[in-house]
């Protein structure tokens, strides 16, 4: 337990089982949900999971959308995932076994002569969370969870998970399994203009006998068929025609809750320096852990440039639930003709979806072939493979994305600008492996030295004599 959230976790590790086949990545495609299903109060896509590119990199992708008031349904997986919120606020909440439930909502019982007889509690449930436009929120495996409108927007959603993750022992493939109502994923759906059968998604509760689930939970017959939901055609996102009712802390309180959660994670952190030993209890960690984090606030960005964008990076070591999830998110937003440094993913796949305006990308496999050249638009998704080296220039209108990965604490190598590999090679090196002088070598090493993650696009149309094509041949000075 003490080991599941050090946060020294050794980030060249990975605990993924690995690709369960012969993968060669060598033509790369940027995806678009391939069917949906129509629920009451929303609708989910469901991108290509049979696609050779998902099942090697061993990840599966839906995009939901809720509608105002609408309840998407408890359930678990088998896996682990990341959801990242791309438009919409609401509420949300994880069940952690074993858990307190620590919001309690209580009423007064009074007699006929005004005097108290009794204090019972109406309600109490574990902690509520609100989410908002920009949010990362962790979903580990086989812990229950479900989500909530309550803004006069629609929810829009990007679910990534994990299928190769250790957490899984079923089959290598997602599986939700309902606490309440129906996926309608049996139906047959429309695709691209072919139907195609769908697997059936019933709750659990459908497997089981009356008699016997009646006895276990203590209800009648009547009410155990209700579980079970055999005529429920409402889905699995659901319409609640007055709005949920829900037990949540007034504003200034969750200011307060909010500042002693910092204080206390930087407590915790604090003790894991001093010893890991003082790690010992179920309740301090997961029962008061964070489970999400905002990644669009402009001044949580890691790397800024005034002219070129932004990037902002969380992992295991911001947001520690990624240790228990192993997997880590990068934002992305890229001014007006802005480039990122060319670069390829040390320890990770990445999963890059386009959430607002353009990008001209292009992917370099381990034998120097484009397997990717192309623009990617908003609510595309293309997968990065891990060494996979990858050039992104934004269009006219710039762009904004975020990447998925599959590590608690992915890292990239640069391949231009400050703590570059050019940077860190010697300049006889660098001159005698591209057969330049050693002139020009510095000129390759220096160009972009100062600057890091997004470049201005100052360098375009401009003429530079140091890499000359005449001069290719010499190899010093």
């Amino acid at each position: 337990m003490a080991q599941l959230f050090n946060p020294s976790t050794n980030p060249w590790h990975s605990p993924r089982q690995g690709s369960f086949r012969e993968c060669r990545f060598d033509r790369l495609q940027a995806f678009e949900p391939l069917r949906k299903v129509r629920s009451e109060a929303g609708v989910t896509e469901y991108f290509d999971e049979k696609n050779e590119l998902f099942q090697c990199t061993g990840t599966f992708v839906i995009r939901r959308v809720i509608q105002p008031q609408g309840l998407l349904v408890p359930r678990y997986t088998n896996i682990p995932g990341v959801v990242y919120i791309i438009q919409g606020r609401g509420s949300m909440g994880l069940t952690f076994p074993g858990c307190p439930a620590t919001y309690q909502q209580q009423f007064q019982q009074f007699s006929s002569q005004g005097q108290s007889q009794s204090q019972k509690f109406r309600d109490e449930h574990q902690k509520i969370h609100q989410f908002r436009q920009g949010d990362i929120v962790a979903l580990p495996a086989g812990v229950a969870h479900w989500f909530y409108n309550d803004g006069d927007a629609p929810i829009v959603a990007v679910y990534v998970y994990d299928v190769n993750n250790n957490a899984n022992q079923l089959e290598p493939r997602q599986k939700e399994f309902l606490l309440a109502g129906n996926n309608n994923r049996a139906q047959q759906q429309q695709v691209y203009g072919s139907s195609i059968e769908q697997h059936s998604g019933q709750n659990i509760f459908s497997g089981f006998g009356v008699e016997m689930l009646s006895e276990a939970l203590g209800i009648n017959a009547v009410a155990a068929k209700r579980l079970q939901s055999q005529n429920d055609q409402r889905g699995e996102i659901i319409h609640v025609k007055n709005g949920l009712q829900l037990l949540k802390p007034t504003l200034t309180q969750q200011q307060e809750q909010a500042q002693a959660q910092d204080q206390y994670q930087q407590v915790q952190y604090s003790e894991r320096q001093q010893t890991s030993s003082r790690w010992n209890g179920l309740e301090e960690n997961f029962c008061t852990i964070k489970v999400r984090v905002n990644i669009e606030n402009p001044s949580r960005a890691d790397s800024y440039n005034p002219r070129a964008g932004r990037i902002t990076s969380v992992n295991s070591q911001k947001f520690p639930i990624l240790n228990l999830i192993q997997m880590s998110a990068t934002r992305v937003n890229l001014y007006q003709n802005a480039i990122l440094s060319p670069f390829w993913n040390v320890n990770a796949h990445s999963l890059v979806y386009m959430i607002q305006g353009r990008s001209r990308v292009q992917v370099v496999s381990n034998f120097g072939k484009t397997v990717f050249d192309g623009v990617l638009r908003p609510g595309q998704l293309l997968i990065i493979p891990q060494h996979y080296a990858v050039l992104k220039k934004a269009e006219r209108e710039g762009c904004q994305y975020i990447a998925i990965k599959t590590n608690a604490n992915a890292f990239v190598s640069h391949l231009a600008g400050k703590n570059s590999v050019f940077r860190a090679l010697p300049v006889d090196v660098v001159a005698n492996a591209y057969r330049i002088s050693r002139e020009q070598a510095r000129s390759l090493k220096n160009n972009r030295g100062e600057e890091h993650g997004a470049f201005t696009p100052r360098f375009q149309q401009q003429y530079y004599p140091g890499l000359s094509n005449e001069s290719e041949s010499e190899t010093s000075e």
